[in-house]
């Protein structure tokens, strides 16, 4: 009871990455409140499936294994969660803010009269006090052991801490590569609960049946880079894209873009760092044109060397950059790209 849950997204019998972000935080999450990491994995052919989560500090691993489970569609997958929960009753549940996420956590949310908010950048316990009418008179009351939900709010203007002091579970979607995966203990040990799927999805549920799938691989590998050599709309234009390739080419490095630029339609979309794209840490990160706006920063701010090439030299980017080159992208990336030609090895 009350204890932290996150629903594990597969892929065939494989655990997706953010679910293996998402328990490295929810452990920390549980360890803070004092209670157990619980998580959920549906699907089909999901023998020995647990190895790949119990190292994760995982205290009970719920695993339901049917056909009608595999691949992902809505009503199963809802039906169980939500008759688990009801169960179980969680304090805390997280998901992936995935295609699969983002259909599963309003669903669940509305059948639970919970809150849910989606895309937080950051995830932590704190208390409060809050003020409120009871029959006419203002009262304070004091919410102790809250989940802080945290993320960009009003187009990247502030920062929002938004709580849920009434209903439970407290449930939040992330990003993939927002929070560090980091395995806790290799012989950490777990209950593994095989539940009998028909007592949580009824047959009516099974009304989707997916004829043919068809998955395509990432034409980059942004995310695993070592050096990101990314373009805002200083760039100007997406020949000043095609420099920042070469660029790339020269450092073996990924070229990445703010929303800004993919906007403008100069770099696609899957290239876009932030808070609507994907989040980086590579050791080296050079950030060409880009203003800085939250969104982007909260996409790229844990980079280990954090390079800024802008002509305004109090862009905010400029802040939390360890280098800023005061020019124009025209002027400084020639100057590199010939630079680096001339003494890579």
């Amino acid at each position: 009871m009350n204890n932290v849950f996150v629903y594990c997204e597969i892929e065939g019998t494989k655990v997706k990455d953010v679910a293996l972000e998402l328990l490295t935080k929810g452990r920390k999450l549980a360890n803070t409140l004092g209670v157990q990491l619980e998580c959920i994995i549906a699907g089909y052919g999901l023998d020995g499936v647990e190895e790949q989560v119990i190292k994760y500090g995982v205290d009970r691993v719920h695993i339901f294994d049917a056909e009608g489970l595999a691949p992902y569609t809505s009503n199963p997958h809802t039906a169980l969660v939500v008759n688990l929960f009801k169960k179980e009753k969680p304090e805390i549940c997280l998901l992936g803010a995935t295609v699969i996420g983002r259909d599963l956590g309003p669903r669940v949310s509305s059948a639970l009269h919970s809150g849910l908010t989606a895309d937080c950048t950051e995830l932590e316990i704190g208390s409060y006090d809050m003020r409120r009418k009871v029959d006419g008179e203002l009262r304070t009351f004091h919410y102790e052991n809250q989940l802080y939900q945290i993320r960009p709010a009003f187009g990247g203007n502030i920062v929002a801490t938004i709580v849920n002091p009434d209903h439970r579970p407290q449930m939040a979607t992330v990003r993939e590569g927002v929070m560090k995966k980091e395995v806790l203990d290799e012989a950490y040990k777990a209950e593994v609960v095989r539940h009998d799927v028909a007592k949580y999805v009824p047959e009516t549920e099974y009304v989707v049946k997916v004829i043919e799938r068809h998955v395509e691989e990432a034409k980059h590998n942004l995310k695993g880079a070592a050096i990101v050599v990314a373009g805002g709309y200083g760039v100007g234009s997406k020949e000043g894209f095609d420099k920042l390739f070469e660029l790339a080419h020269e450092l073996h490095a990924e070229v990445g873009a703010s929303r800004a630029a993919v906007d403008a339609g100069w770099i696609d979309h899957d290239r876009q760092i932030g808070q609507t794209g994907v989040t980086v840490r590579p050791k080296v990160y050079f950030a060409f044109g880009i203003s800085g706006q939250i969104q982007h920063i909260s996409g790229m701010q844990e980079s280990g060397i954090i390079v800024s090439v802008n002509s305004d030299p109090d862009a905010p980017i400029n802040k939390i950059a360890d280098y800023v080159i005061t020019g124009t992208v025209e002027e400084v990336v020639p100057k590199m790209i010939k630079y680096y030609k001339n003494h890579s090895k």
